[in-house]
């Protein structure tokens, strides 16, 4: 079921340049404009007006974008205009506005498939540079047609805020995905295949390309494109994966309002073909992050198996999880006793972690062996990609995550068990539903344990066997036979098992690049 909405684009528009003159007071107009974003606009006016007179009156600073408010100054973004000479930065904040407004014009239309924690950071973040936003939704009648994203500091204060609107809202991807230009995957990892093989029969065809992504390049997300490709014999896709997730997001309030606790320094993608790399960064990738947040410019990758490798929720995740079943037999009596996931992380979490990603450095090796005239620039260890991606300037494995500015909130998933008979034996344990399992096993250690094997080093990833075992123990699965090597009939036993390259008909280690 699809729920129209009625773009404000114009009208939102029109309303911020009545801004134009300091006094001026914005007024609703006639036409789609909902009344959050009337309020939004008046409670943040006089916000505005005062980060604008802060500008210099010779080189201006500007508080850019339409739609963002904020406690300090900013330069605009690069593509507006270098640093104007002026003597009223009022004036050339908006003629700078406008500018860049008709450089631009119109965006893409994205479809956003998902409504998880990404969508309600993205939805803001396109809505007001100039993209028409969809949204693949199984609760549409759940979500407002404006919704509103908070930029906080890790002491929960507000630094800015975003507002953007949904065009479209369905539960039907025949609703959102044909008028898509970008389609834009925000799940969990397992569910990528299971989407892309519901939406390609929507896609459209008279496009001269269409952009299918995902926002966390786990998993061979290129094998997943090419396999619908071949399918449903569409000759149109760019297939591109963003490696890690810009920044640390939640959901504030579902449908309605996000929260983001900033980005990375720089953030990396993959593209098929490659050549349009930067198209896509011009019309999409930029927008994502760094026109908003003013860090996360994007660089491109010579091969998504730089990112199938090096992405670090798959080394993070699954290493984390083990160390506290060893620590605390994965069991708390009271939820405050639950430890902060990243906040708390101890030595023994961050000697598994060395261990994984030292199996994962193994397989890494290899590849650059086996395949010499790629530079694989990003396929990179845990503590070099944290340096990289945060311009972080961590010692060590364990203070990446004690001394984080972006991840001291988050606490370890469980399930509370419950007792009916007697509350006393109540108690919390790690969650083994959660997407650290069914992500980062199936579709992480179990691919790079399968190029380990293809690359005859299959006996050199002890420590990504050690887990792999914990966990089919734990969830009652099977990956792995007695002598440590894949159980291929176990793993293609049903479709979506699991993420390893013959689930998609690739046997050789030479196909797996692009």
């Amino acid at each position: 079921m699809m729920a129209s909405r009625d773009s404000a684009c114009v009208l939102r528009r029109k309303l911020h340049f009545q801004m134009r003159t300091p006094l001026a007071t914005p007024r609703p107009q006639k036409g789609s404009l909902s009344v959050a974003r009337v309020l939004i606009n008046l409670s943040t006016h006089s916000l505005r007006l005062r980060n604008i007179l802060q500008c210099s009156q010779k080189k201006v600073q500007i508080p850019w974008n339409n739609n963002t408010y904020i406690d300090e100054p900013r330069t605009m973004p690069y593509h507006a205009a270098e640093e104007k000479e002026t003597g009223n930065p009022v004036e050339a904040y908006y003629v700078a506005a406008e500018e860049d407004a008709a450089k631009r014009g119109k965006g893409p239309t994205v479809c956003i498939v998902g409504d998880g924690n990404a969508a309600h950071v993205l939805i803001p973040f396109l809505g007001d540079t100039h993209h028409t936003v969809n949204l693949m939704s199984l609760n549409p009648s759940k979500w407002e047609s404006t919704i509103r994203c908070d930029w906080k500091n890790m002491k929960d204060e507000v630094l800015q805020t975003f507002v953007g609107d949904i065009n479209k809202i369905s539960d039907d991807f025949a609703d959102v995905i044909p008028d898509a230009d970008i389609v834009f995957l925000c799940l969990p990892v397992h569910q990528y295949r299971n989407a892309l093989g519901k939406l390609a029969p929507y896609i459209n065809r008279s496009k001269g390309e269409v952009f299918v992504g995902t926002i966390y390049g786990q998993a061979g997300f290129n094998w997943m494109v090419h396999e619908i490709e071949t399918k449903h014999k569409l000759t149109n896709l760019v297939a591109f994966s963003i490696g890690l997730i810009p920044w640390i997001c939640r959901a504030e309030q579902y449908g309605s309002h996000g929260t983001c606790y900033g980005g990375k320094k720089v953030n990396v993608a993959a593209v098929h073909p490659a050549d349009r790399f930067d198209k896509l960064d011009e019309i999409f990738l930029d927008d994502v992050c760094h026109r908003q947040l003013g860090v996360g410019k994007f660089v491109q990758a010579c091969s998504f198996i730089s990112l199938t490798l090096s992405v670090d929720n798959q080394i993070i995740h699954p290493s984390r999880m083990y160390g506290l079943w060893k620590r605390y037999g994965g069991k708390w009596k009271t939820y405050d006793e639950v430890p902060f996931f990243y906040r708390e992380f101890d030595d023994l979490s961050a000697d598994c972690l060395r261990r994984l990603d030292e199996d994962y450095s193994t397989v890494r090796k290899a590849i650059r062996e086996r395949f010499p005239d790629r530079p694989f620039e990003y396929m990179l260890n845990y503590l070099d990609l944290e340096r990289f991606v945060y311009e972080s300037n961590a010692a060590d494995i364990k203070s990446s995550f004690t001394e984080s500015e972006t991840l001291g909130q988050i606490k370890t998933p469980v399930m509370h068990v419950t007792d009916d008979v007697d509350a006393s034996k109540n108690y919390y344990m790690i969650d083994m539903r959660c997407r650290f399992f069914t992500d980062d096993i199936p579709y992480g250690l179990l691919i790079a344990k399968w190029i380990a094997e293809k690359l005859d080093i299959g006996d050199k990833v002890p420590f990504i066997d050690e887990i792999i075992n914990w966990v089919q123990v734990l969830r009652a699965e099977r990956f792995l036979d007695e002598e440590n090597k894949i159980d291929l009939a176990a793993c293609l036993q049903a479709d979506y098992t699991c993420g390893i390259p013959p689930s998609y008909g690739i046997t050789s280690v030479e196909d797996i690049l692009d």
